[in-house]
């Protein structure tokens, strides 16, 4: 028991800079809301709604972060400070990391039938603070989502996401290897909000090229046949 606790406070502050001893990391918001948690998913799995509710009414006004008990929570999981809201039916991998007020929300669903109505976070996901990650999509492993981007839509895998609503960005391969990468997106000019519209558009140029590439390609494959049966 000891041990796992030992590692996940480790894994925190292989994070998080800030810390000087895992006895510092014990008094993070964070950490507790996740104890509570567990304890109250533990009491919603076993149907005792009310008291897995009082649970999380106690975590939030301890910690002000707010976990639905029915939350599927996965290994390793950081919230570094708080106003952090995660809807029933969210589910998250293994090492994912979080930033203050961020919201994993739902939709309502249009044909009145409860369901699976907030995001799926895979493994290493980072979501920066501020950011609004809503309805039943998925974010692929270690994908990051900026400071105050707002995503509605699936995330591809190693994709960093910026924006409103968000859009994936260009970003080096050296970048992405890395293991984290603090607060969502490194600090450069390929980030600032002033050069994101010519980023993207230098994206969309990337694919309209190899679009006119495969275009070309077939246009010349078609015209072989017929080049053939001239000679």
């Amino acid at each position: 028991m000891f041990g796992g606790v030992a590692a996940y406070l480790d894994s925190i502050r292989a994070r998080d800079p800030a810390p000087r001893s895992r006895a510092e990391i014990l008094l993070y918001p964070g950490v507790w809301a996740l104890f509570w948690h567990r304890v109250a998913h533990r009491l919603f799995g076993a149907r005792l709604f009310f008291l897995a509710r009082a649970v999380n009414h106690l975590s939030r006004w301890l910690t002000a972060i707010d976990i639905h008990p029915g939350a599927k929570i996965g290994r390793n999981f950081f919230i570094d400070h708080g106003f952090v809201v995660i809807g029933e039916t969210a589910e998250t991998g293994d090492n994912v990391t979080i930033y203050q007020c961020v919201t994993l929300g739902g939709t309502s669903p249009d044909n009145g039938v409860a369901g699976k109505r907030h995001p799926t976070l895979a493994d290493g996901v980072i979501i920066g603070s501020g950011a609004q990650v809503l309805g039943p999509i998925t974010v692929g492993s270690r994908a990051r989502v900026g400071a105050n981007a707002v995503v509605t839509k699936d995330v591809p895998e190693g994709a960093v996401m910026v924006g409103i609503p968000a859009k994936p960005t260009l970003v080096e391969a050296e970048a992405w290897k890395k293991d984290f990468v603090p607060y969502g997106t490194p600090c450069s000019e390929l980030y600032d909000p002033a050069t994101q519209k010519l980023e993207l558009m230098r994206c969309e140029l990337e694919t309209m090229r190899k679009r006119l590439d495969d275009l070309l390609a077939e246009r010349a494959a078609e015209g072989r046949p017929e080049q053939r049966d001239r000679a």
